[in-house]
């Protein structure tokens, strides 16, 4: 069995980000296989934790990527502060005598935007709207790389890495099955330090929020990667609470048109056609504008809600819901840019990490270590069958069922933009509804 098919009999996905089938991005061939292993995102863990115990299995694995898609260079994008993951990385470099090289980078956000990672390491700047394969680079999470590694040795994607901090009793990382609860994570670590909180999953500045009523139902899946835990007062949930109607009357009404949400802006800042201070000037106006079009390039990395505008808009819900209106009018985002060149003020606006912890008022929860993993069970699990972009898996079993943990009980065409699921436990068969399976261990 080829690389490719084992990576698509594994149900591998992107782990880092929307979770884009990796036995479609890879099948390719390509100049520069770049790793994502920076973490940029405040507060999290997870992926270092993988690149200090599993660094040799992520360099037997990228020397497999690089011979399948023909990469001319192989790096691995990595904070210069991760001392520790550094050395490990270095280890097994050498002791494997592989050609995959370190780039080091300054710990600022959002050096993990892989628009940003592919220009800081090539030098290219990928189109706009563009995708890193138009200019010879295809990129992956370092918990991606090392679900393939996994995936060569017959394992599928069955358990996921958490980081789980914040307002919890005793901050952890985590190895869960996919499909248990959110629950079940804040009961591992014994439980919140308050009673009226709302919980991030993912980083902060683009995670989505859930409620404190939703962590009975809100299950692990493919993509995840921590469980922060935030006083439901929090800066940062009181502003996503914001309806959108008050979102466009407050750009209306308190817009100063200072730029800085346009100064600041990465994908801007690399020369993509991107000026958020044009689109709120124009929805100020309730005007019918070409620039709303330069919504579909937002990243959605948040920096001009949580860091630039002195007058605490929210440009990035603005993008949001410009690209799918634009989207349901069947408007395309097409940009010709004959020649596309990083700013030179760039290098002077990048915004550190720690800063950005500061400001967002996340820096008592900074100083937390959660070094160490804790692996949990599960009797009962959730899987959902759509954890990914693309299409959802057609259940292969049926209520009663007996499967096996890692037995295959959804499944996509091998052609097909979706991925495969996996039981992450040993149990029945009890349930199967249009997009999800319960399975329930008796013991």
């Amino acid at each position: 069995m080829d690389l490719l098919n084992k990576i698509y009999m594994a149900g591998v996905v992107g782990a880092g980000g929307a979770g884009f089938p990796t036995h479609i991005k890879l099948n390719c061939k390509v100049d520069y296989l770049i790793v994502n292993a920076l973490e940029c995102e405040p507060l999290l863990k997870t992926d270092q934790y993988v690149m200090r115990t599993k660094s040799y299995e992520i360099i037997k694995a990228l020397e497999e990527l690089g011979r399948l898609v023909e990469a001319k260079y192989i790096f691995i994008g990595i904070k210069e502060k991760y001392k520790k993951e550094i050395e490990a990385l270095k280890s097994a470099i050498n002791d494997l005598n592989s050609k995959v090289k370190l780039y080091f980078f300054e710990s600022v956000y959002p050096a993990g935007d892989e628009q940003i990672l592919v220009y800081e390491i090539t030098g290219r700047v990928i189109p706009p709207g563009g995708i890193p394969l138009n200019v010879g680079t295809v990129v992956s999470n370092i918990g991606t790389v090392y679900n393939i590694y996994n995936a060569m040795e017959g394992v599928s994607v069955i358990d996921k890495y958490i980081s789980v901090l914040g307002e919890v009793n005793e901050p952890k990382l985590l190895k869960v099955p996919i499909g248990v609860t959110v629950a079940q994570c804040l009961k591992a670590c014994n439980g919140t330090t308050i009673d009226d909180y709302s919980i991030i999953m993912g980083g902060p500045m683009m995670g989505r929020k859930i409620k404190k009523d939703e962590i009975n139902s809100r299950v692990i899946t493919k993509t995840d990667s921590a469980i922060i835990v935030i006083p439901d007062s929090h800066y940062i949930i009181e502003k996503d609470k914001i309806q959108l109607n008050h979102i466009i009357n407050r750009a209306k009404s308190a817009c100063i048109q200072c730029r800085y949400c346009t100064e600041m802006c990465p994908r801007h800042l690399i020369g993509h056609p991107l000026s958020p201070h044009k689109i709120m000037r124009a929805i100020a106006l309730s005007e019918e504008s070409d620039v709303f079009k330069e919504a579909f390039l937002c990243s959605e990395c948040g920096i001009c809600e949580l860091y630039a505008c002195p007058m605490g808009l929210s440009p990035r819900r603005v993008n949001i819901y410009l690209k799918d209106k634009l989207k349901k009018q069947g408007i395309k985002p097409q940009f010709n840019v004959k020649e596309l060149k990083a700013y030179i003020e760039r290098e002077y606006r990048k915004i550190p990490t720690f800063r950005l912890i500061s400001r967002l008022n996340l820096s008592l929860y900074s100083a937390q270590k959660i070094d160490k993993v804790e692996e949990i069970s599960a009797s009962k699990v959730k899987i959902p069958l759509k954890q990914h972009i693309g299409i959802m898996a057609k259940p292969v079993v049926n209520v009663g069922d007996i499967v096996e943990k890692g037995q295959l009980i959804g499944k996509v065409e091998a052609n097909e933009i979706g991925a495969n699921v996996h039981s992450s436990i040993s149990g029945v068969v009890v349930e199967i509804s249009k997009d999800s399976i319960v399975i329930e261990n008796a013991e």
